[in-house]
């Protein structure tokens, strides 16, 4: 019974790693359609990523004390992060229309955001692996695990999404669009349309 349950932990783990390419390719699919901005959609994930943010750099400054280079590694990514932010909003299709402004993401950075994030955490699982092993000092295995490297590959991801919403907050306020979402509009049209038929029936 009991190498039945030590296996437990590795089969959790061989699920989460075969997960990894469905949850990619849904990801993809969905972060590279055509999508309309929201104001408080776009505003809700400036707040969000930004709090993250701020959390990520505190906890890479606490985490500096026992992993050397994490704090450095934190704002290192966060800096490409922000430049890559910027190139996406540069590259998105942005469309102009009279029920709203729709957009397009780069495929390409979509595609290279969740690269980052998938092989970091490949990268880790067999890095962390390899930490266990005798003879390695058990006390510094999340040094040896890359842990450093792979908050930076987080301050990459929150620093481009937190950079690229910001983008189109800052389109829909200089297009003039209305912060909350028009899909109420068409309803109260159809209403409106459904009274004046009404009234011109009686």
């Amino acid at each position: 019974m009991l190498v039945p349950l030590l296996l437990v932990p590795v089969l959790v783990v061989l699920a989460v790693v075969a997960f990894i390419p469905i949850a990619l390719v849904q990801r993809y699919r969905m972060g590279v359609a055509r999508q309309r901005a929201r104001g408080w959609l776009a505003t809700l994930n400036v707040i969000g990523f930004g709090l993250s943010g701020v959390m990520f750099v505190l906890t890479a400054a606490m985490t500096a004390i026992w992993i050397p280079g994490a704090f450095v590694y934190t704002i290192g990514g966060l800096a490409i992060g922000y430049v890559l932010g910027v190139a996406g909003v540069w590259l998105t299709r942005w469309e102009p229309t009279p029920a709203g402004l729709y957009f397009t993401p780069n495929r390409w950075l979509v595609l290279s955001m969740m690269l980052v994030v998938t092989g970091r955490i490949l990268f880790g699982f067999w890095r962390a692996w390899h930490a266990w092993y005798p003879g390695v000092d058990h006390a510094s295995w999340a040094a040896a695990a890359g842990l450093a490297k792979s908050m930076a590959a987080g301050g990459v991801v929150l620093g481009y999404y937190f950079v690229y919403w910001s983008g189109v907050r800052a389109r829909l306020r200089r297009g003039g669009y209305p912060s909350r979402s028009a899909d109420a509009l068409p309803v109260e049209n159809i209403r409106g349309r459904g009274r004046r038929t009404s009234r011109g029936r009686s």
